[in-house]
C-alpha cells in the first residue's frame, strides 16, 4: 500500500539516535543547542527554540502574542485545527479569512475585509501544502494596525519566500513556527520549533517551554539568591514543552539530507504536474508554484459531480489498486467545536475547495514505477 506520506530513515539516522542512546544524555543536553543553531543557520533566523511538537510551538507563540480574552487571532479554515485552537489556549478568540481557491492560501482581499471588520490582535498565516503565503502584503496591513504574526510554517520548512530568504527567517514575521512530524521535511519523530529574531522573544520562549523557570542568575527576581548553586526561580506559568537529545539527534541527521529531499519532492510534483495537465474535471493546487515550495502535500481539485463519482468512492477504488489518498483539510469551521461558535463566515472559497480537494501520495522514497501507477489509476477513475 503507497501512503499518502511517509518519513524516510536511512543507517545515518540510526546511527545517530544510538550513540545518543549510548550517552550520558537522553535529554536536557548538548544536541538541543546544536539542532537550534544548525536550524537558525539554515532558515537565516537570529533564534530558534526547539520544542515537543508544533502544536506547542503555536501555543508559545500564542502566550507571546497576547491572545487573551477579547484578543482575535486571524487565520485559515484550511490548516489543522492547532493553528486556531492556539488562541483559544490562551483565552483568546479566532477569526477565519477565506482563502485563494487556486493556492489553497490565505485570501489578502479576505484578510483586508477581517482586518476592517474586527479588531484583531494577531496573525497566524498558514503556509498550506508548503506554498508561502504573500507575506509582503500580509505583512504591510498586520503593521499599520501592529498585529502580531506568527506564521504556521508546519508544512514548509525548507521553502522559501524568493531566491534568498527562507520561511522561517522571520523577515516578515515575529515568529515562525515549524513540524517535525514524520510525513513533514525532516522528521524527529514528534516534535518542532519556533525561531524569531526577536532576543526578548527567544528568552520568554526558552523559559516557557520549561515550566516557566528561570536558572540564569542575572534574571532571577529575588537577588539575594544569587550564588546559590542549587536555586532556580519558576517566574510564569510555563509548560512542559521540552525535546529530548534523541528526538535532536535524529533532526541533525535529517536536516543533513534536506537538500535532497526537497528536491525529491519538488520533481514528484511537477511530473504530476505535466502527467494531469490535460485533465478536464481536475486541476492541480498549486500548479506551476514548485519552485519555492517545499511541496509537502499534492492536491488535486477533482470536479466529484461532473464526473459522477463521490470523493468516498474515488477514495475507495484507488485503495483497492493500493493507493492511499488523504483530504487537507476538514475547514475547521465544521468541526462542532468551531460550529457551536457560530462564527457565520461566508467562505465561499473554502467550501469550494473543500468539495473538491484529495491529497495523492508524495514522498522522499516514493518511487518511479509508483508514480506512474498513481497517475495511472487516478486518470482511469476520474475520466
Amino acid at each position: 500500500m503507497i501512503p499518502y506520506g511517509r518519513h524516510h530513515i536511512d543507517k545515518d539516522d540510526l546511527l545517530a539516535v544510538n550513540k545518543v542512546l549510548k550517552s550520558n544524555f537522553l535529554t536536557q543536553g548538548p544536541l538541543i543547542k546544536k539542532f537550534e543553531g544548525l536550524i537558525s543557520k539554515f532558515v537565516g533566523s537570529k533564534y530558534a527554540v526547539v520544542v515537543s511538537s508544533c502544536t506547542a510551538g503555536l501555543h508559545l507563540a500564542s502566550i507571546i502574542s497576547e491572545n487573551t480574552k477579547g484578543k482575535k487571532l486571524l487565520t485559515s479554515p484550511i490548516s489543522f485545527v492547532s493553528t486556531a485552537n492556539s488562541s483559544l489556549f490562551t483565552g483568546g478568540d479566532v477569526a477565519f479569512a477565506d482563502i485563494e481557491e487556486e493556492t489553497g492560501n490565505i485570501s489578502i482581499e479576505s484578510v483586508r475585509t477581517i482586518l476592517n471588520k474586527f479588531k484583531i490582535n494577531s496573525i497566524s498565516p498558514v503556509h498550506f501544502g508548503g506554498l508561502p503565503c504573500d507575506m509582503i502584503s500580509i505583512r504591510r496591513l498586520a503593521k499599520k494596525k501592529n498585529i502580531t504574526i506568527y506564521e504556521d510554517a508546519a508544512h514548509s520548512f525548507g521553502a522559501k519566500y524568493d531566491k534568498k530568504n527562507r520561511v522561517g527567517s522571520c523577515k516578515y514575521s515575529d515568529m515562525t513556527v515549524f513540524s517535525f512530524h514524520p510525513v513533514k521535511s525532516i522528521a524527529t519523530g514528534e516534535g518542532g520549533c519556533i525561531t524569531t529574531n526577536n532576543k526578548k522573544i527567544y528568552d520568554r520562549l526558552i523559559k516557557l517551554r520549561s515550566h516557566g523557570i528561570e536558572k540564569i542568575e542575572k534574571n532571577f527576581f529575588i537577588k539575594s539568591q544569587k550564588n546559590q548553586p542549587w536555586y532556580y526561580e519558576m517566574q510564569e506559568l510555563g509548560y512542559h514543552y521540552r525535546s529530548t537529545d534523541i528526538q535532536c539527534a535524529l533532526g541533525i541527521s535529517q536536516l543533513k539530507k534536506i537538500n535532497k529531499f526537497l528536491v525529491k519532492r519538488k520533481k514528484i510534483a511537477k511530473f504530476y504536474d505535466n502527467k494531469f495537465s490535460d485533465l478536464t474535471n481536475a486541476t492541480p493546487l498549486q500548479i506551476n508554484k514548485r519552485e519555492n515550495s517545499s511541496n509537502h502535500l499534492y492536491i488535486l481539485l477533482i470536479d466529484f459531480k461532473k464526473i459522477n463519482i463521490s470523493r468516498s468512492d474515488v477514495m475507495k477504488k484507488l485503495r483497492k489498486a493500493g493507493i492511499n489518498t488523504q483530504v487537507h483539510y476538514i475547514p475547521i469551521t465544521q468541526h462542532p467545536f468551531y460550529k457551536k461558535k457560530k462564527l457565520n463566515n461566508k467562505l465561499n472559497n473554502t467550501e469550494n475547495f473543500y468539495n473538491k480537494a484529495l491529497s495523492i501520495p508524495i514522498f522522499y522514497d516514493l518511487k518511479d514505477k509508483e508514480q506512474e501507477h498513481i497517475v495511472h489509476h487516478i486518470k482511469k477513475i476520474i475520466k
